[in-house]
Parts: C-alpha cells; structure tokens; sequence
C-alpha cells in the first residue's frame, strides 16, 4: 500500500519537468534556476520584437525552391520550415517581376537622411556675420545719437540746421 502511496505524490525530481517557464513550480514556490534566485522571465516572449531582413540571395533562394514544390502541401512545409508567410512569397515575385536584386534588398523603415545643402554653411556665416554688423551699427547710432544730445546741452550746435554757432 505505501508503494502506490509513494507512486502518487511526484518527488521534486519529478515536479522538475513540470516547473513553468517562469521558474515557479506547480507548488507555487520559486525554484532557483542555475544558481539564480530570481525568477526567471518567459523565454519565448523578446524584451523587444525586432523586424526580420532577408536578403536579395536569400529571397531568390526560397522562390527558386517555391517553384520546385509540385505536390499537395509542399508549399506550406517549405514555409514552415523557413518560418515564412505566403505574402512574403508574393511581395518577393512581385519585387522579382519589377527589376533587379537591388529591388529585393531589404530597405531601411523611416524618414530618409537628407543630403547636406553645401550652401547651408556659407548662408550660416553670412547670417552671423549680419547679426553682428546690425549689433555694431545700432551701437554706432546709440553713440551718434548720444554726442548729438550733449551738443545740443552745451550749445555747440544749432538744434534746428545742425550747424555750428
């Protein structure tokens, strides 16, 4: 009696093939994973997804081997295994019918960089140098304008033709 007793209650070797991906028994207690005492995070789910590129050989190797696949099935096999959607193979001939390799390449997502206009940098000296003339011409009308004032305090010149008395 105790044997089949035994035989129903797993041991901890046995409850170790039934440990979920998160490192947590069906006990409900955290099992240490590789020396680890953290739980340990699922596997199968990327921090981040990153977007698959194939290149240009590749595309042409897999339509290559589509066209060879004849008999019932053999098309879904060949994209399992390489782990593709049937729109891969129909955006990948329609790339093929349009041109070269180049229009199987992968192309980078995003808005384009720009290509440096070889004048912005001559328009930005300018520029600077424009402020800094303006900066100096209103300093020299603040001075001119000044020296008027204190002439006119002293008497030095007449207000009404600007010349001397």
């Amino acid at each position: 009696m105790e044997k089949k007793h035994m035989l129903l209650e797993p041991s901890r070797e046995e409850m170790e093939g039934a440990r979920r991906a998160t490192g947590i028994s069906s006990l409900g207690e955290a099992t240490p994973s590789r020396g680890n005492l953290h739980a340990v995070v699922d596997p199968e789910v990327p921090e981040k997804a990153s977007r698959r590129k194939f290149t240009a050989e590749y595309k042409l190797r897999v339509l290559k081997e589509a066209e060879t696949c004849r008999g019932p099935g053999q098309l879904g096999v060949l994209l399992r295994r390489e782990g593709l959607y049937s729109s891969h193979l129909t955006t990948w001939r329609r790339q093929a019918e349009r041109g070269t390799l180049q229009a199987l390449s992968p192309r980078r997502r995003g808005p384009k960089p720009q290509k440096p206009n070889p004048l912005s940098k001559r328009v930005a000296t300018l520029e600077k140098e424009t402020q800094h003339l303006r900066h100096k011409l209103k300093q020299a009308e603040t001075i001119i304008e000044a020296q008027k004032q204190i002439a006119e305090i002293l008497g030095a010149i007449d207000p009404k033709d600007g010349s001397k008395s």
